[in-house]
């Protein structure tokens, strides 16, 4: 794979893959701003190479055409303020306008192109309109990791267009670089915790941990099935009935694996889905008729915290419990605090995007830990050892 390093874009117009698709609040002001900044270095050094950028990216999930809502202009004036000079915007990703503006491209100048899922091509990786966004411009760069597991015109078969000019960005690169890392050199011992509400979202990333780590932690709504699978009463917990089975084999794997899988002993339980219910503790497998359960227990906690904290390498995907409702957010917090205090003495730390990159920002530990990913979906199908296509497409 050619990286960014390798390539000098003085005179190039740079057609750029990021991933800008950030939370928006009512009034389309960005909430988190993490992906916007994390593709900043590869747009730096194209414009300081006398290059000019082409952004592209998408927002969101239209349905089958534009929807103001996830216009990609709401973007622009955080984007001039992030790269110090205006950010220009095209209507459309493809068309005459777009490509009168790309061809009147100056080198430092930079032109936004407007939602690509805007076109259902995009996500059917149609190859005539990956040859019209490859039209725009002289040099293919994909920094998207957040959608390299996705073979979208954007993110995979436009590089076709580019066979001597394709090129990973800082971040694309960065991040299988630590996913390598954990993956093929980890320093032991290797914990990975799991969260999150299915087993179905996470079977085959457990079943590739298997052969990995030496400690695995299951927290969130997934949990219930396994304390189901083992003769437990969960209340009205969250429960996926047809994985029973699955979930006693996995215990089963473990234990011939010799993984110590490790699952909540009690867990925080609530009356009802709500941040005002009445709220008590039982134990995992003792949970009354009528509640369910919203959040690791206290004694669960400090088991997980305490095998993180002695751990050497980390990797964490999946909240431990409801923790976009403050109630029931203390699990998620327990084990974001054990892993920066783990990676201040010295462990690996990796945080698999998503809804645990949301909440170690939230909670204060982002410059603590190690790495947080970009890519939930990619990191995972990464782990799975599955070729992303965005990655795949820039060999």
């Amino acid at each position: 794979m050619q990286t960014i390093d390798q390539y000098n874009f003085a005179g190039k117009k740079a057609l750029v893959r990021v991933d800008f698709n950030v939370p928006l609040d009512k009034d389309f002001r960005i909430t988190d701003d993490t992906r916007i900044r994390a593709a900043t270095r590869t747009i730096q050094k194209i414009l300081a190479d006398g290059g000019a950028v082409i952004l592209m990216s998408h927002l969101g999930r239209p349905k089958g055409g534009p929807e103001d809502k996830y216009s990609l202009r709401h973007l622009v004036q955080r984007l001039s303020q992030e790269y110090g000079t205006p950010v220009r915007f095209a209507n459309d990703a493809v068309g005459e306008e777009a490509a009168a503006q790309a061809a009147a491209l100056q080198p430092g100048e930079i032109l936004l192109l407007e939602n690509l899922r805007f076109h259902p091509e995009e996500e059917k990786g149609d190859a005539a309109f990956a040859q019209r966004l490859a039209g725009l411009g002289d040099v293919y760069v994909n920094d998207a990791f957040g959608t390299a597991h996705r073979r979208h015109a954007s993110t995979a078969v436009v590089a076709e267009s580019f066979p001597q000019a394709r090129v990973g960005g800082y971040l694309l690169l960065s991040e299988v670089e630590n996913a390598e890392r954990v993956l093929h050199n980890p320093a032991r011992p290797f914990t990975a915790i799991m969260g999150g509400a299915k087993i179905s979202d996470k079977i085959e990333i457990i079943e590739q941990l298997l052969d990995k780590v030496d400690n695995l932690l299951i927290g969130g709504g997934m949990a219930f099935t396994f304390a189901k699978a083992e003769g437990g009463e969960i209340g009205s917990s969250l429960l996926e009935a047809d994985k029973l089975d699955l979930a006693l084999s996995l215990i089963q794997k473990a234990k011939e694996k010799g993984v110590n899988l490790v699952l909540p002993v009690d867990s925080l339980i609530a009356d009802k889905f709500a941040n005002d219910a009445n709220v008590d503790v039982a134990a995992n497998h003792h949970i009354p008729t009528g509640w369910l359960g919203l959040d690791i227990g206290p004694e669960t906690r400090e088991l997980f915290a305490e095998i993180i904290r002695n751990s050497r390498t980390i990797l964490w995907n999946g909240p431990m419990g409801v923790f976009e409702m403050s109630n029931f957010s203390l699990g998620t917090e327990y084990v974001a605090r054990a892993i920066a205090e783990a990676t201040a003495a010295g462990a690996y730390s990796l945080i698999g995007g998503g809804d645990s990159a949301a909440a170690v920002n939230q909670l204060g530990y982002a410059d603590r830990v190690s790495y947080i990913s970009t890519g939930g979906g990619a990191l995972l199908e990464y782990m799975e050892g599955k070729e992303l296509p965005g990655v795949a497409a820039l060999r």
